[in-house]
């Protein structure tokens, strides 16, 4: 027996093989079964067409090289009656803090409270563990305001409509929307499964004509702004739920421009008309006159139960912040013990209003304190916003898709707290803008 000083490798075993030269032929002519088989060469990856619509658009690029893209201007301090933009004061008229509280020292002290008790939010959604005791207070003040058995709280005012609606309006059911209904209004009802049919702005005939057709045992659904947001008019409500009623037609109202604006203690539109018990569903938002985030649906208590059961943007989406649900909470406080303030800001709206119509500028038929003041051109809209800001004024312009082609506008909205030195100083400079781009 031999042995070796160390174990052998496997290099030591292998057998030796003959020596192997290269193919004389080229990669692309392998053999296969001793057969030629030529490579293509490797294709380049197709387009991603997907993207192709993002690669296209060109329309902000075009704006903003003509000096004229007026949207996403970065604000440098808190909303109120003027806000800083590029190190400039300018008076703001675009923002929707109607009773004027975004900056509100109660309700920027009650939110840090908040914070400090709960945290910064609640990391799970309101169906599992992001239900806190402050969302049910909160639920239960609104359901006061409102006059409603119930509410329930949702993280977004979109978020509301999306949910309500397409967890609501089932196959073989239908839900009717007004042709100027907001955007969250229209993606709710496409999200359902029900048939989804639209009637021209405020046309009562044209809703009764559709309501007609349908099948009197289908369930169906009117969803309407109480207060429009980009026109500043409001829904015919006596109307539309007297038809409703006779066809048994369940009513929606999205009150997001109308709480803290219409109605008894700024109860919203249905309160404004008496109508509440005819109203179903009731929403709102909380980014407006309520100075926070969020949103809400007030009904009967059973309605209430079932969206929670059923709501899947309720479901699936993490819980309100307890800062915003406490930010809420005091600005409700705060618009039940100061009414002075919704009167302020509708006599801040009757002098802007008078002031621009003897000016000579069309606001359509605007009956609140959004002012819209019709360009009927997208580049002259875009112009008038440019030149006011110049001339320290926040205005926001309203184009396609949010209005029909040729009713571009310059939205205008007013604040309890503007002064009447603030508001002769706007009139004044846009009759001068008006004059000098031909709109008066």
């Amino acid at each position: 027996m031999i042995y070796h000083d160390k174990p052998p490798t496997l290099e030591d075993n292998r057998v030796d093989q003959p020596e192997t030269y290269p193919s004389l032929r080229p990669p692309a002519a392998r053999e296969i079964n001793n057969r030629p088989v030529r490579r293509k060469a490797p294709a380049s990856p197709p387009p991603c067409a997907l993207l192709a619509k993002a690669r296209n658009f060109k329309t902000a690029n075009q704006l903003r090289a003509l000096g004229l893209y007026p949207y996403f201007r970065t604000i440098s301090s808190a909303q109120d009656t003027e806000v800083i933009i590029e190190g400039k004061k300018v008076l703001m008229l675009g923002s929707n803090s109607y009773l004027g509280l975004t900056n509100h020292p109660q309700i920027k002290a009650a939110a840090q409270a908040a914070v400090e008790k709960y945290g910064t939010g609640c990391a799970g959604s309101r169906f599992l563990n992001g239900t806190l005791d402050i969302h049910l207070e909160l639920e239960a003040a609104l359901a006061k305001l409102v006059n409603k058995e119930a509410v329930l709280l949702y993280s977004t005012g979109f978020q509301v409509n999306l949910g309500v609606i397409s967890a609501l309006v089932g196959k073989g059911e239908y839900v009717l929307g007004d042709k100027s209904d907001h955007a969250s209004i229209v993606e709710g009802c496409l999200l359902s499964q029900g048939k989804f049919l639209r009637f021209a702005h405020k046309d009562m005939a044209a809703l009764e004509s559709r309501l007609r057709k349908i099948e009197p045992e289908a369930g169906k659904l009117i969803v309407v702004d109480g207060v429009f947001s980009m026109e500043g008019d409001i829904i015919p409500l006596p109307d539309l739920c007297r038809i409703a009623g006779e066809y048994g037609a369940a009513v929606m109202v999205d009150d997001a421009h109308a709480i803290g604006v219409l109605g008894k203690h700024g109860a919203g539109t249905a309160s404004h008309f008496g109508l509440t018990d005819q109203v179903h569903l009731i929403m709102g938002t909380f980014s407006k006159s309520l100075a926070s985030l969020g949103g809400f649906i007030g009904a009967d208590a059973e309605t209430i139960d079932f969206l929670k059961h059923h709501s899947r943007p309720l479901i699936f989406s993490a819980s309100m912040s307890p800062a915003n649900a406490a930010a809420v909470l005091a600005a409700l406080r705060i618009m039940a013990e100061e009414p002075e303030r919704s009167a302020q800001l509708w006599r801040n709206t009757r002098r802007m209003k008078q002031g621009l119509r003897d000016l000579g500028f069309d606001l359509g038929d605007s009956e609140t304190p959004i002012l819209p003041v019709y360009c009927r051109d997208l580049m002259v809209a875009f112009k008038v916003c440019k030149r006011l800001q110049e001339e320290g004024l926040f205005v926001n312009p309203v184009v396609s898709p949010a209005v029909a082609p040729g009713q571009e506008l310059i939205r205008i909205s007013l604040m309890a707290t503007h002064t009447d030195a603030q508001v002769d100083f706007a009139l004044d400079k846009l009759g001068k803008v008006g004059k000098e781009l031909g709109l008066i």
